[in-house]
């Protein structure tokens, strides 16, 4: 039977991991399958992979095919870069030892670029978070000194209505006062001349009674001398 090495999904909606299976060509992706080699999970960055090294290299040049994304991972983990130095050593180009001494030498060096990778992005994410912390700030203070303008425009015309209303209280009061004081001047002085006019009415008056009997007694006083 045709064997081929693939992906198996499972995992959580939209948090995808993979089981690399070596499965007959013939079953369904998510089907029945001979035996599990390894994982992937795309989630992390970079990717996650787990593999099972010496059964991967031996399916492979057992004649197993894998798909075009299992051999990208294969690839990557440099199980095909194996099944080329043990060709090369079952042909007796190269020995076992030097095969060996190769692929590890290929591993360390791979291991080096990932750890270099890693941290670049590592780093990347760090001066991202820090530009964008930088931008957040920005924006913060930007928008509590618009805040702080907006309060203080808000306080100088509180200030100014309450100046306003305290300055059109005190003219309304000075305004009453006065008017009473103008008001009632004017009446003391008119009642002044009404009590002057009485009192010269009156006075003649009291002459002329007292001169009425004066004017009879020297009429009474004239008979008698004659």
């Amino acid at each position: 039977m045709a064997v081929k090495i693939r992906l198996a999904r499972r995992g959580r909606k939209k948090l995808a991991m993979f089981d690399v299976v070596v499965a007959d060509a013939r079953a369904p992706r998510d089907g029945r399958f001979v035996e599990k080699i390894g994982t992937y999970n795309p989630n992390t960055n970079p990717a996650t992979v787990v593999l099972n090294e010496k059964q991967a290299i031996q399916w492979v040049l057992n004649g197993a095919q894998p798909t075009d994304t299992v051999r990208a991972i294969l690839s990557h983990k440099g199980i095909m870069y194996a099944k080329h130095l043990q060709v090369g050593v079952n042909k007796g180009a190269i020995t076992q030892e030097q095969a060996d001494a190769k692929f590890e030498a290929w591993k360390a060096e791979k291991e080096v670029s990932i750890q270099t990778k890693a941290t670049t992005l590592q780093q990347s994410k760090a001066k991202s978070k820090a530009a964008r912390l930088e931008a957040e700030a920005k924006v913060s203070s930007a928008r509590a000194e618009n805040i702080a303008a907006k309060n203080k425009v808000a306080e100088e015309a509180l200030v100014a209505s309450v100046v306003e209303a305290i300055n059109e209280a005190e003219e309304e009061a000075t305004g009453v006062e006065v008017d009473e004081v103008v008001a009632e001047a004017p009446a003391a002085v008119e009642e002044a001349p009404a009590a002057e006019e009485v009192v010269a009415e009156e006075a003649p008056a009291v002459e002329a009674v007292e001169e009425a009997p004066a004017a009879e007694e020297a009429a009474e006083e004239a008979p008698a001398a004659e």
